[in-house]
């Protein structure tokens, strides 16, 4: 399986990005899609999940601002963030598991690349 991301960039406070995860190959293997982030000198965070059954799951940094979505094969997953904040500032990271659990754990079983996310004026 590989994930790619897309979609981050340079955004002012206040404003919205929506980055999305594509996932080729043994798609049927994955269970759950997340996202993680990581910012200088901070540790990596789950931001949001969703299983294939579409549970999903936010940290309390981004409730209310983030929200995940996939479509119905779970082969894209996108993350739209509204309100972003200076603090949102991160490297953004697509990865599948086996549960919401496991992820929360940083149990994964497939990561993708990467993609920076700042929020900036």
């Amino acid at each position: 399986v590989q994930l790619v991301e897309s979609g981050g960039g340079l955004v002012q406070p206040g404003g919205s990005l929506r980055l999305a995860c594509a996932a080729s190959g043994s798609i049927f293997r994955l269970n759950t899609m997340g996202w993680y982030r990581q910012a200088p000198g901070k540790q990596r965070e789950l931001v949001a999940a969703i299983t294939s059954g579409g549970t999903t799951y936010y940290a309390d940094s981004v409730k209310g601002r983030f929200t995940i979505s996939r479509n119905g094969a779970l082969n894209t997953v996108y993350l739209q963030m509204n309100s972003l904040k200076p603090e949102d500032t991160a490297v953004y990271y697509c990865a599948a598991g086996a549960s919401i659990v496991r992820l929360r754990f940083g149990s994964y079983d497939y990561w993708g690349q990467g993609t920076q996310v700042t929020v900036s004026s």
